[in-house]
């Protein structure tokens, strides 16, 4: 029963990020229809930011991942604005630019911080908490916490805001959205840059527990990849149940499998993807392609 709260807990910690990453793959993709290739690498940015500003500069964590969150907002509305010229034009080149565009912030996280990476301490000095025997890090369910509060937060966004309506708007038919005078193009800027914030926020949370590299957003953003994909692409509520569900696989097949356990995890998303290929939530969303 220890080992099994324990391993509980560390898997719904690791699924809250995985969700804010396929959160930032949803929106990007329901509005535009396209796939953000930069995504994982936007998160990479956002983690090795909020520990600068942590370990070099002593800001509070919190005020540094809101100031991650913040640069690499910046940064999604960047890559959107170079992709803008292309959108109706050429699809294919829009996601060979995603690719590029990612190849070049790690480059850059390379050139910046180096390749060797570094070691995040917790942010939370509390001791764990003990219940039933097992021995629960405090910051997992920090991580657990915050995550939740973002995505209520982008939910209210989406269904409660005018901007956020008008994005929905466009997701569900892009030409009629056009015509109804929604500016479509600050539609996407926006997709993009909250997509961006999500990540950077994922990269933030993940830092303490994981080791920061420029390397970190390929595994991790492969996992949040498949928990959108799980969950329905494009559909907001099929990427939070996929990056738990996806969090919980990888944390239990470590305890049972140990270095088979990603083999074990996409093993068990092949079989879920195959019996319903839409995912969970499937939904129809806006195809330029």
């Amino acid at each position: 029963m220890q080992v099994f709260l324990q391993t509980l807990v560390g898997g719904l910690s690791l699924g809250a990020v995985y969700a804010l990453v396929a959160l930032g793959f949803a929106l990007v993709y329901r509005t535009m229809g396209l796939v953000n290739f930069a995504h994982a690498d936007v998160l990479m940015i956002g983690a090795y930011v909020a520990s600068t500003f942590t370990m070099s500069e002593h800001l509070p964590f919190a005020v540094a991942v809101v100031a991650a969150m913040v640069i690499t907002g910046l940064i999604g509305l960047v890559i959107e604005r170079m992709l803008r010229p292309l959108e109706g034009k050429d699809f294919d080149l829009m996601l060979i630019g995603t690719i590029g565009f990612g190849i070049v912030l790690e480059a850059l996280a390379t050139l910046i911080w180096g390749a060797t990476g570094r070691a995040v301490p917790s942010p939370v000095d509390t001791p764990p908490l003990h219940l039933l025997g097992a021995s629960i890090p405090t910051y997992d369910l920090v991580v657990v916490g915050v995550a939740i509060v973002a995505m209520i937060a982008l939910t209210l966004f989406l269904e409660r805001t005018r901007r956020g309506i008008a994005m929905q708007a466009v997701a569900m038919d892009y030409d009629a959205a056009s015509a109804a005078g929604i500016n479509v193009g600050r539609s996407n800027a926006i997709a993009f840059s909250i997509g961006a914030g999500l990540a950077a926020l994922a990269g933030a949370l993940v830092g303490p527990l994981l080791y920061v590299s420029p390397s970190m957003g390929g595994s991790i953003g492969i996992d949040g990849f498949a928990a959108a994909i799980l969950g329905g692409f494009g559909s907001i509520p099929g990427a939070v149940i996929g990056g738990v569900v996806i969090g919980l696989l990888s944390s239990f097949s470590a305890g049972h499998f140990h270095g088979y356990s990603d083999l074990v995890t996409f093993l068990v998303f092949a079989v879920l993807v195959m019996i319903r290929p839409t995912g969970l939530f499937g939904e129809r969303t806006v195809s330029r392609a």
